[in-house]
């Protein structure tokens, strides 16, 4: 009689579903830059709709990271506007093994800075109703890759320190482009402040990027309303 061999769990949970419910699914291009590493880094990403039409690019200057700090922002930032805009089902195209691997539970997360990033984007991917991620060629991810270029060179962490740039980037909470002028702005509040956008829903805030907040921490929060 044969007897059937299990594969042995795996140390993470496979977050991905079954093909047959990413049918009708959201997609994300996502790419995280850094010049040096660590460096001034920053992510882009694109959002379209079931049907491939484009819905949403988002680009932020992040700080002083590494490329895989960037990328995972970028994965962040991606579940992020799902959570806020309804989502419910997304499929996210990456151009890093690490960062597609890892989530998939095939490479453990040794990088200390990773690990509260990777715990983050499982939980925010298990909250989904659906869930895929896939490695694509960086030539297939070449708008990620600009948004997130543009945001770099748009603030002095990039190479084009104080260039004004008519090139910009939508910001989605807006409903106005996100110029070179506005990303320089948002760097202006020092170590211990920080100007976040967000989006209203369902009796809570959703940030338009990750607050890097610990646990219990305590912040104060100003409101100020956004033209439409």
């Amino acid at each position: 009689m044969k007897r059937s061999h299990k594969p042995g769990p795996r140390l993470f949970a496979e977050p991905e579903t079954p093909a047959a419910r990413l049918e009708g699914a959201y997609f994300a291009n996502i790419d995280g830059a850094a010049r040096g590493n660590p460096g001034p880094a920053s992510y882009g990403v694109v959002l379209r709709r079931p049907d491939g039409s484009p819905l949403e690019s988002l680009g932020k200057y992040i700080g002083r990271a590494t490329n895989n700090v960037a990328e995972y922002y970028a994965l962040i930032a991606a579940l992020d506007y799902a959570a806020a805009n309804g989502v419910r089902r997304l499929r996210v195209g990456s151009d890093s093994q690490l960062i597609v691997n890892q989530m998939k539970g095939l490479y453990k997360v040794k990088d200390a800075g990773l690990k509260p990033l990777h715990e983050r984007a499982r939980k925010q991917a298990a909250a989904l109703e659906s869930f895929s991620i896939q490695y694509v060629p960086r030539e297939q991810n070449r708008e990620a890759d600009s948004l997130a270029n543009a945001a770099l060179d748009a603030t002095s962490g990039g190479s084009a320190a104080g260039r004004t740039s008519q090139s910009s980037t939508p910001d989605h909470f807006s409903g106005k482009n996100l110029t070179a002028s506005n990303l320089v702005d948002e760097q202006k509040f020092g170590p211990n402040k920080k100007r976040i956008r967000a989006r209203f829903r369902a009796g809570a805030l959703h940030p338009a990027a990750p607050l890097d907040l610990h646990e219990g921490e305590e912040v104060e929060i100003i409101i100020e309303r956004r033209p439409r």
